[in-house]
């Protein structure tokens, strides 16, 4: 994210048709409506103009969404950094179901400010290393990654051409963005929740080393997110404590003394712009990013014993904050606290 504005070049072809049937012509796809083609591998919707966009300017960004449901002012400032142009929406499925969502409706239609919106819903690791797919990321103006499970994502993407396209995305100055799962692969440490999705706090501070506490390492190398770990559905489902947990068994594990931790609450999105400076948008009162910051190492970190870590700063940012993820620090907070976990019980805050 080293370029914070660039202009490329697109595909240049007209006709809805035309761009479908070019997009699957080679995989034997299934044209099942218009703007909807369906393989073995993956499904496609597209929701807008068919014709590529030829020149759009662009901004990097990042913006990590909490789930629950649109932000419409988030997804706004995402158009807004995609410069309008043509959008592309992943999701992964168990390979038995496919849904649009209608991310294009909402997109295209509700919010409108984009050219076209792609969705691409892949059942299976095969289609991570479709060239036609490759030129889809390479193209789009704006990417972003959908809820379902965040396993899938890993288990399809980790180690193909896909993962390192979406890096090259960043990198060139266009915006990425997640919600749920898909904010849940953007650190560079993640929780992969290959046994189970319904990891509760309570579990993890029982024992750290519980087997259902699984993780990936540089699935994706998003230069603001080094050194971070991201949860979800946060203040919601009581995940405060499963998140102090997971940077203390990665801060420890993986020699990273300042690794971050960063939840995001329901209907809420914490967009930072490529200098690292952010703002939440929010459509709850109660909505808030949180940045959890140890100052120390986990005093009890053993296999099979309740955690035990003193002191650890929990900053709460709303919509009046400032946040710089480069820092660790929020101007205007609305919330700060210090957090103790004692024998796998969370303490008092204050």
């Amino acid at each position: 994210m080293t370029n914070s504005r660039v202009s490329h070049q697109r595909w240049s072809s007209t006709g809805i048709g035309k761009r479908m049937n070019g997009f699957f012509r080679v995989l034997g796809c299934m044209i099942i409506g218009t703007g909807a083609a369906r393989s073995a591998d993956f499904d496609y919707f597209l929701t807008g103009n068919a014709a590529d966009v030829e020149r759009t300017q662009t901004e990097g960004a990042l913006m990590l969404m909490g789930g629950g449901g649109f932000v419409d002012e988030a997804f706004r400032w995402f158009i807004q950094k995609a410069g309008g142009g043509d959008l592309v929406v992943f999701k992964a499925s168990d390979g038995e179901t496919s849904e649009n969502e209608s991310y294009g409706d909402y997109l295209y239609g509700t919010l409108g400010g984009c050219d076209s919106v792609e969705t691409i819903v892949f059942h299976n690791r095969d289609a991570s290393a479709d060239p036609k797919i490759l030129e889809s990321i390479k193209n789009a103006d704006g990417i972003f990654l959908g809820g379902g499970a965040q396993r899938r994502y890993v288990d399809y993407w980790k180690g193909t051409p896909v993962g390192a396209a979406l890096d090259a995305h960043v990198r060139a100055g266009r915006p990425l963005g997640g919600s749920s799962a898909g904010l849940a692969v953007l650190g560079q440490v993640c929780y992969t929740a290959q046994v189970t999705a319904r990891l509760t706090s309570e579990i993890a501070m029982k024992n750290p080393f519980d087997r259902s506490l699984t993780f990936e390492h540089d699935f994706l190398h998003l230069e603001l997110m080094r050194g971070a770990i991201t949860d979800t559905h946060f203040s919601t489902r009581g995940r405060l404590g499963r998140l102090i947990t997971f940077v203390a068994r990665q801060a420890t594990a993986q020699h990273m003394e300042h690794l971050l931790g960063i939840g995001v609450d329901e209907k809420t999105a914490l967009c930072l712009e490529a200098s690292g400076i952010g703002r939440v948008f929010t459509t709850t009162p109660e909505g808030r990013a949180w940045l959890v910051t140890p100052e120390q190492a986990p005093e009890v970190l053993e296999a099979g014993q309740p955690l035990t870590y003193r002191e650890v700063k929990v900053i709460g940012a709303g919509p009046a904050s400032r946040v710089d993820i480069r820092k660790r620090a929020v101007e205007n907070p609305a919330a700060v606290s210090t957090v103790s976990i004692l024998a796998g019980q969370m303490s008092a805050e204050r």
